[in-house]
């Protein structure tokens, strides 16, 4: 199946009234006018899939999705509920060969969303799994907090909750390298209010296929290989309403969750100007861009409050 969009669930709430579904009042509220894009307000916030449905497999109501979605940039991650924690991981280099077969049914990824008429499509500028088509689907607005999402030939159905509408407050952060001649993502950050999806990519993109298991057969790859494709992160978390501060609570990388996200403290606040920039010094062939940001100061101070550069 191709990739789809991030998340969300819970059944709409069409209700039968002599023969015709009347349905609850759409979200149309505009969005904050300081960052562009073709993304709606009612599809901007935090997403959970309830489930979804694919022809020929059972409905899978388990497995644990959210997704981030801001005015242009999007971040998913999907982990199954059965997946184990590893507490005592530190790294991928600390699992054993089946543990990290454990991780092959994970899957993240981030990049811009666009949206022309009811079809939706998302870049893959950071995938977790091997990449085996595009993510376009035709989106279906059911009420004010649920959406339904069908593949292009209803080969898919899935059904998103809206968790958060962000109250308006959006932030992207985009780290891209250059390096002979190539420009490639190596690191996204979105943020709808108090939720977040951060994204780190592998070094080395992943050929196509259809699983990790596929890939892995094709390449005859041996462990050090396997550990250089899983090496790609996706995790989702709250930036002030867990435990600690940026707290991550669904990671592909699991010995990450319950702890705090490190990129945050990378990102600082100019004394000399009052924009967002990276904190410490950019290597070479590094590009840091905020292509979202509605925050307004006082909201950027709590998100990072101790990382002022002068």
């Amino acid at each position: 199946m191709k990739y789809s969009l991030l998340l969300i669930g819970i059944a709409s709430a069409l209700v039968a009234n002599g023969g015709d579904l009347a349905k609850p009042a759409l979200r149309t509220d505009p969005s904050p006018a300081s960052s562009k894009g073709s993304v709606p307000a009612w599809f901007q916030g935090v997403w959970s899939r309830d489930w979804i449905d694919i022809k020929g497999k059972p409905r899978d109501e388990s497995t644990l999705v959210r997704d981030v979605q801001t005015p242009i940039l999007y971040g998913d991650v999907r982990i199954p509920a059965d997946r184990p924690s590893f507490p005592h991981a530190n790294s991928l280099a600390d699992l054993t060969d089946q543990e990290l077969s454990t991780l092959f049914q994970q899957n993240g990824f981030s990049g811009s969303t666009s949206l022309k008429g009811k079809i939706a499509s998302w870049t893959f500028d950071i995938i977790y799994p091997p990449p085996n088509g595009g993510d376009i689907g035709r989106l279906e607005q059911v009420g004010p907090s649920t959406v339904y999402e069908y593949a292009p030939d209803n080969s898919w159905m899935e059904s998103w909750w809206l968790l958060s509408d962000g109250d308006g407050k959006f932030l992207g952060v985009k780290v891209t390298t250059f390096a002979s001649g190539v420009e490639r993502t190596d690191r996204i950050l979105t943020v709808a209010g108090d939720h977040f999806v951060f994204a780190r990519n592998r070094s080395k993109d992943l050929p196509p296929a259809k699983s990790f298991s596929d890939l892995i057969a094709k390449t005859h790859a041996n462990r050090a290989t396997i550990i250089e494709y899983l090496d790609c992160e996706l995790s989702y978390g709250l930036v002030r309403g867990g435990k600690i501060p940026w707290e991550i609570q669904l990671s592909t990388f699991p010995w990450k969750e319950g702890k705090r996200l490190e990129f945050a403290n990378e990102i600082a606040i100019s004394a000399s100007t009052g924009k967002l920039e990276p904190r410490i010094s950019v290597r070479p062939g590094e590009k840091w861009t905020f292509p979202v940001n509605t925050m307004k100061m006082d909201d950027l101070k709590k998100l990072f409050p101790t990382r002022t550069v002068r």
